[in-house]
């Protein structure tokens, strides 16, 4: 599944990111899931909840889906 991830500020850090997705439930729950789940940033092995992402960088979480970070009010078709 694709799916975009608005940035309301210049970044997001992967915890945020997570969070944002649904795929943690909350943030302290971030190196926990990193530390036993494999997460790819822009196709790089990434462990560092902290880690800032971008609009234009993409984050891969096997199992839940790839998104795309974008700058808020970037067109809504360009992940598809």
């Amino acid at each position: 599944m694709k799916q975009k991830i608005f940035l309301e500020t210049e970044y997001m850090t992967l915890g945020q990111v997570l969070k944002e997705a649904n795929i943690i439930s909350s943030g302290g729950q971030a190196k926990w899931y990193l530390a036993e789940n494999p997460v790819y940033v822009d196709g790089e092995l990434e462990n560092r909840r902290g880690r800032k992402l971008y609009a234009g960088m993409m984050l891969e979480v096997p199992g839940e889906g790839t998104f795309f970070m974008a700058a808020k009010g970037a067109k809504t078709d360009a992940a598809d």
